[in-house]
């Protein structure tokens, strides 16, 4: 059964939160960062990202002990408090076409190495130990893994209720996102709420593999000695109804046809795909087994022609299906984590972007996939398979710096 854990948030204080709180470090530019850091005293920003010389000759460790240092500075300075008692948060994101509503939370590692958390994406090694670095000198997490727990009737309506209290913050972001917080302090709540997830058998990570299993890794090296912060065995995350999560597709850019010619790469295509021109038309897929393509000035409709009959899940993704007919046999991509001739565009970005990357000149095709659903993602996680990469992007993302979770 999945044990939830109430923490003592660090966070900002109420009349900052919108100054403080940032988008991550990769979503900004270098031109939108260098502003952020020189007029707004006030962002999280400094705190990830803390003024050194020459950054190519500055170690990680060293990093990321600025980081815990500017992190110190911030609460010093009253720009951040830490919460008198454990708390869950109620966190309810809104854009112009989706809102969000989920509960900030620990989430026990011991569940994660039992299987009760259950991953459906693989992770790279080096990124799970230079995470786990990063937690080890910081000793913070601000941005939390996102957990799609079964829709539960009882929890929905407390939800519901809870969200006519006055909110901790309330908020609207440059980017028209509204941020909506309620703090569940009250004893009765917090224990109720404890032990409605006690009574769900399984939790799914939807997005943050990696940081979960860098919390494992830290928290499994360091088994042996005294921690000094009740944080150490739980990891922050974000627990929302699977029915309230947003799943796009990952769609495919790609440099070159692997030395085949225009004519040839289509009639390859037609051994396995109906191929239909679909010339100007911004087509993209409606259904599974279906994609989209852009090449050379047309968009096509491709539709798989023999659907196999297999029992494996991982051989009914689109995403897979797609691999083995066409990005592996055809066009020769073998890794494609790591291929340099491969690149990724998540769907909630217009398909007119592919069409402008593949226009410019830069790559040669472009495919587009329908999305994966809450099922197949279910299905996969409980037969302890893995994904192909980049089969998902999932909302909602997070601001960093509205809740920090020492360790």
């Amino acid at each position: 059964m999945a044990k939830i854990i109430p923490f003592k948030g660090l966070r900002p204080t109420r009349d900052k939160v919108g100054l403080v709180s940032c988008r991550s470090f990769e979503d900004y530019n270098a031109v939108e960062i260098a502003y952020l850091l020189e007029y707004n005293p006030f962002s999280f920003l400094h705190v990830l990202n803390p003024a050194y010389v020459n950054p190519s000759k500055v170690t990680y460790d060293k990093r990321y002990k600025m980081v815990a240092a500017k992190l110190n500075d911030f609460k010093k300075e009253g720009i951040l408090i830490t919460e008198d008692k454990p708390v869950y948060y109620l966190y309810q994101i809104s854009t112009k076409t989706w809102s969000f509503t989920g509960i900030v939370a620990g989430t026990s590692i011991e569940d994660y190495q039992s299987n009760v958390i259950k991953k459906h994406e693989d992770t790279l090694e080096f990124r799970v130990r230079l995470f786990k670095e990063y937690l080890h000198h910081s000793k913070f997490n601000t941005e939390p893994v996102l957990m799609m727990y079964p829709d539960q009737q009882d929890i929905e309506q407390w939800i519901k209720t809870k969200k006519d209290a006055k909110p901790l913050y309330d908020f609207t972001t440059v980017t028209k996102e509204r941020h909506t917080i309620w703090k569940i302090d009250e004893d009765t709540d917090v224990t109720w709420l404890t032990e409605q997830f006690a009574n769900i058998s399984e939790l799914y990570i939807a997005d943050g593999h990696h940081r979960f299993a860098s919390a494992e890794l830290l928290q499994t090296e360091n088994e042996n000695a005294e921690s000094t912060h009740v944080h150490h065995n739980s990891v922050m995350t974000y627990l929302i109804a699977e029915s309230n999560i947003k799943i796009y597709e990952f769609n495919r850019i790609i440099h070159d046809l692997n030395n085949h010619t225009k004519e040839e790469f289509l009639k390859l295509l037609s051994n396995k795909f109906t191929v239909v021109n679909k010339e100007q038309q911004l087509w993209k897929p409606a259904k599974k087994m279906e994609f989209g393509m852009y090449l050379d000035g047309d968009f096509y409709a491709l539709t798989l022609k023999d659907v196999k009959e297999t029992d494996s899940i991982l051989q009914q993704l689109d995403a897979q299906i797609l691999y083995d007919e066409v990005l592996n046999p055809i066009l020769g991509l073998d890794d494609l984590r790591n291929d340099a001739r491969i690149d990724y565009v998540p769907g909630n970005e217009s398909i007119v972007t592919i069409k402008e990357l593949v226009d410019d000149g830069e790559y040669e095709v472009g495919f587009m996939l329908y999305p994966t659903n809450v099922s197949e993602i279910k299905q996969v996680a409980d037969n302890d398979l893995i994904m192909p990469p980049k089969s998902t992007y999932i909302e909602p993302k997070f601001m960093n710096g509205l809740f920090i979770y020492e360790i």
